[in-house]
């Protein structure tokens, strides 16, 4: 068993590691907002036909999510890592606030929160292959279109946009992105 003062000492650690981390946290929001605002961008809805559905909207802001958490994984250091990690739990508290918002029980959120990680996850292998290879348009039909996709030409300017957005960001620091200052996608 900890004496007393050892346990204080735990604790006390334990707490200024957790009063730290939400402002380590708040310091990615600009960024969140930019990923969120290219995800909502009409075109990927108008031009893109994506479908405007909270079905489509998630595809996209997690697409778009993806892709920067892709980019920022290239960083080197401990901050790039926690950097990812943040903004994985700014979008996992969005996506839980958005769920009560729409009228999801309390019971089944974190059943649909998992859902959504999971989704993310597949997105981020997708995506990262998809850098590899120069080729977006697989993972654009399988992850934007599911079973409706439009027409090839169609899934092809989103999947060339979506290149475009990945190339960019490439050539964007770390600490303007981590800023908000996220390319047009």
């Amino acid at each position: 068993m900890f004496s007393k003062a050892k346990a204080s000492g735990i604790r006390a650690g334990l707490l200024s590691r957790f009063a730290a981390r939400p402002r380590d946290r708040d310091r990615l929001l600009p960024l969140y907002r930019a990923i969120v605002a290219a995800g909502r961008d009409p075109f990927w809805y108008r031009d893109g036909q994506v479908p405007d559905t909270l079905s489509g909207r998630f595809d996209m802001i997690a697409a778009i999510l993806s892709m920067v958490l892709i980019r920022l994984e290239g960083e080197p250091g401990e901050e790039a890592k926690n950097d990812t990690v943040y903004l994985t739990e700014l979008f996992v508290e969005d996506m839980d606030e958005s769920l009560h918002q729409i009228g999801v029980g309390d019971y089944t959120v974190g059943k649909h929160v998992g859902r959504m990680m999971s989704a993310l996850g597949g997105r981020l292998a997708a995506f990262r292959q998809a850098a590899q290879d120069r080729d977006f348009a697989g993972p654009v039909h399988r992850n934007l279109y599911h079973e409706a996709p439009p027409s090839a030409e169609v899934v092809q300017l989103t999947a060339d946009r979506l290149e475009r957005f990945e190339a960019a960001l490439r050539a964007t620091s770390a600490p303007d992105l981590v800023s908000g200052a996220l390319p047009k996608p």
